[in-house]
């Protein structure tokens, strides 16, 4: 188990960063290839957008290849996404972002099928917040270090370079499934091209092309996925959100120069690791629904701390940075637990995130348009609060429903 962690971790470096490396360079990007704002734009929202609505491609690949291929594609699609956006004019640079979006989808469904199968039911926590950090981590790199590197080799080879991360995963994964193969040829054997990292008859039992019958969802799994989606809605919207407009909102109330401003707001990214790490700790003594209630705090000071005490931004950018990494653990703990199959994880994640990502495209405009409309910060800052509050009742609800479920 210890090595599919590592590979998790490794894997999910990659599911982030290649969206936020061009945030550092943008005006770099548009410089060199014509990109209007919409354009540039796109280089994040295209994206975001196809993780809502490229989720149902990816069960299926999963389906059909397996889990292992299925990463495999991820990491190749980024790697290719990559060297297409480095070396083209805007149509190419664009075509490069969409393949980074469609592998990323990948990606983003294939994690919790792994760790279902994968992880020990009292250890699914500690690996899914390991997954969250590791994300984390990949975009503060990408972040701190994109703009450096293109002062030193231009933003094309800025780009470029942060495809060795991916060059890593391929490595990792490829030598992975050949040690387990070696291991236990007899269970690999049977699955063919699509067998899995699994090596019980359960996991043997879900390879691709396996005539084992269907198992249907309970009641009470569609129960637990639909509060949760509701939950990835509010989590999704308010992180976009805050990522957005935060650094905006700090330099038209504070008066924060970019510098500072967008200093702050990296505060917000960087506690995420703190909450991505400190909710599998909360859950090991504590009841289920407990982390997601601590979480569910630490979102709501955010909004509400700006709105009454506003003088003190560095901290709810610190409470609101650790929740949005507690909360991303703790909603896909509850899948994880809950799912009996590799069909039923892969379903419910697609499900939970297709609703996430679509709330994360439209809340950023939707909080742009609001703050023009008002020539103000409180409407926007008004919006984090209900997709917290949409968080918070759903999140609870769902924690509670697994535990009972779960026993």
């Amino acid at each position: 188990m210890p090595w599919i962690i590592v590979g998790i971790v490794i894997l999910a470096l990659n599911l982030r960063a290649p969206i936020i490396a061009p945030t550092a360079i943008l005006g770099d990007i548009q410089s060199g290839t014509g990109l209007n704002a919409a354009g540039a734009g796109l280089l994040t929202g295209l994206p975001i957008l196809l993780f809502a609505l490229a989720t149902p491609l990816a069960t299926r690949t999963i389906g059909r290849w397996g889990s292992e291929a299925t990463v495999f594609a991820c990491l190749a699609g980024v790697l290719a996404g990559t060297a297409l956006r480095s070396v083209g004019p805007a149509w190419l640079v664009l075509t490069g972002t969409a393949l980074i979006g469609l592998s990323l989808t990948l990606g983003n469904i294939v994690v919790p099928v792994i760790i279902r199968r994968e992880v020990p039911w009292d250890r699914v926590s500690l690996a899914t917040g390991l997954y969250s950090a590791g994300m984390n981590v990949g975009s503060m790199a990408t972040l701190l270090g994109t703009g450096p590197l293109a002062d030193l080799v231009g933003w094309r080879w800025a780009l470029a370079l942060w495809g060795v991360l991916t060059v890593v995963g391929l490595a990792y994964w490829m030598a992975l499934v050949r040690r387990r193969i070696r291991s236990h040829p007899p269970a690999t054997a049977a699955g063919g091209p699509g067998s899995t990292l699994g090596t019980d008859g359960a996991a043997a039992a879900e390879t691709p092309g396996d005539p084992a019958p269907r198992v249907r969802p309970t009641p009470q799994f569609r129960r637990v996925m639909w509060l949760l989606v509701i939950a990835f809605s509010g989590q999704s919207a308010g992180y976009y959100t805050t990522t957005t407009w935060l650094p905006s909102i700090l330099a038209d109330s504070h008066g924060l120069d970019t510098a500072g401003s967008g200093a702050t707001a990296s505060l917000f990214q960087v506690a995420a690791i703190v909450g991505a790490l400190g909710v599998p700790l909360l859950a090991a003594r504590t009841r289920p629904w407990v982390p997601m209630a601590a979480v569910a705090l630490l979102w709501l000071s955010l909004p509400l701390g700006l709105l009454l005490a506003p003088e003190a931004y560095v901290l709810w950018s610190l409470t609101g940075g650790v929740a949005q990494g507690g909360g991303f653990t703790a909603i896909f703990s509850i899948i994880a637990r809950l799912a009996r199959t590799d069909r039923e994880a892969a379903s419910g994640s697609a499900s939970v995130q297709t609703g996430g990502y679509l709330a994360a495209t439209l809340a950023p405009p939707a909080a742009g348009w609001l703050h023009t409309s008002t020539d103000g910060w409180t409407a926007p800052i008004l919006l984090i609060l209900v997709a917290t509050l949409a968080f918070t009742v759903a999140g609870l609800l769902a924690a509670r429903a697994s535990a009972r479920d779960g026993g």
